[in-house]
């Protein structure tokens, strides 16, 4: 086993879309559909750093949902069907879209945390001009 400063710097989309740890791209980090394991069973890399929030869920919306519903509106408007249409074209156009998208867009961003140190942002506090005059 290599040593940890040793890991090489494997690009987010190889390991994020396929849900592979970020710095060994050996180990799962999801434990489930969508719940990430605490740490990697390969290397031990703590994935307390992986803070996706709600990104997924936005591309998702974006690039699946918004295509489906327009689908929907666009049928409902050219042709007036039934609910039963929309069941069978619009609800599986709609679960295809969103649901199988949603792990590799996790995995992807976590991964780009891991690679480019992304963290909460810090407010810089100006120095205020009574502090400098006393120094």
């Amino acid at each position: 086993m290599t040593t940890p400063q040793s890991w090489p710097q494997i690009p987010p989309i190889r390991t994020g879309i396929k849900g592979r740890c970020p710095r060994c791209g050996e180990g799962s980090i999801f434990d489930g559909f969508l719940k990430l394991k605490p740490k990697c069973d390969h290397c031990g890399l703590d994935y307390s750093f992986a803070d996706p929030a709600d990104g997924p869920a936005f591309f998702v919306i974006c690039f699946g949902c918004i295509p489906a519903v327009a689908f929907a509106i666009w049928l409902e408007i050219a042709f007036t069907a039934p609910y039963w249409v929309h069941l069978v074209t619009t609800l599986p156009l709609i679960l295809v879209t969103c649901i199988p998208m949603l792990r590799p867009l996790k995995g992807w961003l976590v991964s780009s945390q891991y690679f480019y140190k992304a963290e909460e942002g810090k407010l810089a506090t100006p120095v205020s001009q009574s502090s400098e005059s006393q120094v």
